[in-house]
């Protein structure tokens, strides 16, 4: 089989109606138009509404979802804590002594994630851990303590306060 034998299956493509092609052919005279108007003679264009505000214009121009309640952390890898643990003179790895240190930004929730190897023990106090960096430290002699997010504190909302524009809680 060439490419120019290629064909359609029979009876999958129907020949376009001819119209406008006299009085005596079925959709002659108005070709299937009406009478007068806009749309009978010249091209309108696909979604105008009679000079009504058309609808794509009429809905919020949002695209898509950003969550307002999204928790942000800054991850600090394996090898991160492995380069710091030798000045830390057996401290205990806090939020403040990262962002003392300019790992990580002020008032930053600290995840900790596997990246690296870890062989001294380094005693954490993290807002987040994942499983493998956890299965890490511990490996290495280390203890991992998870510190509260504020926003989960006794009395509070249990969520971080809405981040985003005027249209963040529709």
């Amino acid at each position: 089989m060439k490419v120019h034998e290629l064909t359609p299956a029979p009876g999958s493509r129907k020949r376009a109606k001819r119209v406008g092609r006299g009085t005596g052919g079925r959709g002659g005279k108005t070709a299937g138009r009406g009478t007068k108007g806009q749309r009978a003679r010249g091209t309108v264009a696909p979604g105008f509404e009679g000079g009504q505000m058309p609808l794509k214009q009429r809905v919020p121009k949002l695209k898509g979802f950003n969550n307002p309640f999204r928790v942000e952390y800054q991850a600090v890898n394996l090898h991160t804590l492995a380069d710091l643990a030798p000045s830390l003179d057996g401290a205990a790895v806090t939020p403040d002594l990262l962002v003392e240190r300019g790992i990580v930004r002020k008032g930053a929730f600290v995840k900790v994630l596997a990246r690296g190897e870890l062989t001294t023990s380094v005693e954490l106090h993290v807002h987040a851990i994942s499983a493998a960096a956890e299965r890490a430290v511990t490996a290495a002699g280390g203890t991992v303590t998870i510190v509260p997010l504020p926003f989960r504190e006794e009395g509070k909302a249990g969520r971080p306060p809405v981040q985003g524009n005027q249209f963040a809680n529709r």
